[in-house]
């Protein structure tokens, strides 16, 4: 039984070895916990989970393994809409004759089978009621009501009644396929470190001190070193407007990341795909522009080179001559692409889509090709990949 439960474990992709499956069950032949399913949850948890991006992945696996006990939460089993749960402005107390009167379903089995067959039938938010999933009645589902043996969805409860509670788990997106937030995205940028030391000696180098303090007979001999810093160089060229509206919150995330951990970033924006000229200001980008060959003259190939775009246009927009949507190019955008690899050999393109769209879209083909596989989701293990990529030029996407 736990055999397989660890194979599943280590066939999606936690990082789980025989060590942790035979702690497991020496814990269990040892009676370190009781033999109940919470216990056993929080031990296996333990052993297995090593790192906290993790944690949600093995919650959704120990459910299913375990079905009869019913651990995958909620939201992961049904759709129901939010409005369907809202509390307003009223609240329902409900007197000890009311609750008297209302009879228990008979279980939980039973309990999630009539929520499945109610989620087929039900189109609309309902309160004070019976029967329907909602809000401040006797239904066995939903918040704000009473029932003796009910599922309470979405919320804080008060009755104590309920035999099942998924509330959302806060820890979800700290899963390595999801998308990022600002601090999961500057813990990913923190693997692109190149520490060296330049610069005024403003450290104290302690082992040299102790050393030429002893060949100088004790007298006190301080010796300064330059501290460590990061210095790598990064120029990052972002996709802005048309189907990258969609994406301004992440960008703008990622924007704000790069900015705390790169001391030395440099950033211009372009639309669909570079071509003879990039900008500073969207706002200003047909006044003010900069020759994209200027801007080969002025970053030498210490720069590591992040593309930052969705890749969905037409294909001729790369392909062809005055081909771009905004104006005549001379060039056709691959041109200018290929240009840009050659002299930056350090070079990865994040894409906010997730990797399950790629292959329907003709263009990311197109670019996932001119960056050799070297195209990455923005999801932590995207980024996190794509940060080694830009250390190993021979580094490619390991998803899908």
């Amino acid at each position: 039984m736990f055999i397989d439960f660890f194979l599943l474990l280590k066939k999606n992709g936690l990082p789980v070895s025989l060590r942790e499956l035979l702690t497991l069950l020496e814990a269990l032949q040892k009676r370190v916990i009781e033999f109940n399913i919470d216990d056993f949850y929080a031990l296996s948890r333990a052993i297995f989970v090593k790192h906290e991006e993790h944690l949600d992945r093995f919650d959704v696996l120990f459910g299913q393994y375990f079905q009869n006990m019913y651990l995958t939460p909620l939201e992961e089993l049904f759709n129901i809409p939010a409005k369907w749960l809202d509390k307003g402005q009223t609240e329902r107390n409900f007197s000890e004759e009311e609750k008297a009167l209302i009879e228990a379903m008979g279980g939980l089995d039973k309990l999630l089978e009539r929520l499945r067959e109610l989620l087929e039938k039900q189109e609309e938010r309902h309160e004070g009621g019976n029967q329907w999933i909602g809000t401040t009645g006797t239904s066995p589902f939903g918040a704000h009501g009473y029932n003796p043996e009910g599922v309470r969805i979405g919320t804080e409860g008060k009755q104590g009644k309920a035999v099942k509670v998924w509330d959302k788990r806060f820890y979800k997106n700290l899963d390595d396929t999801v998308e990022l937030d600002t601090r999961t995205m500057k813990m990913a940028l923190k693997r692109l470190r190149m520490l060296t030391r330049q610069g005024r000696q403003d450290e104290l180098d302690l082992d040299k001190t102790i050393k030429r303090t002893g060949e100088n007979a004790g007298v006190l001999d301080i010796t300064m070193r330059a501290s460590k810093r990061n210095r790598v160089k990064v120029l990052m060229l972002l996709d802005a407007g048309g189907s990258m509206d969609v994406y301004i919150r992440q960008c703008e995330q990622l924007f704000s990341a790069a900015r705390h951990e790169f001391k030395q970033l440099e950033f211009y924006y372009f639309h669909n795909c570079p071509y003879e000229s990039l900008w500073k200001d969207n706002q200003r980008r047909q006044e003010e522009k900069t020759p994209t060959l200027e801007i080969l003259h002025k970053y030498n190939q210490d720069y590591k080179l992040i593309f930052v775009g969705d890749a969905s246009m037409a294909s001729y927009e790369i392909t062809h001559k005055n081909g771009s949507v905004e104006n005549y190019n001379p060039e056709a955008g691959i041109v200018w692409l290929e240009r840009l690899k050659a002299h930056f050999p350090y070079m990865v393109w994040l894409n906010p889509t997730l990797p399950q769209y790629w292959n329907y879209t003709q263009s990311i083909g197109i670019v996932r090709n001119f960056t050799e596989d070297r195209m990455f989701p923005l999801t932590l293990q995207g980024l996190t990949q794509a940060m080694k990529a830009l250390k190993d030029k021979r580094a490619k996407y390991e998803g899908a």
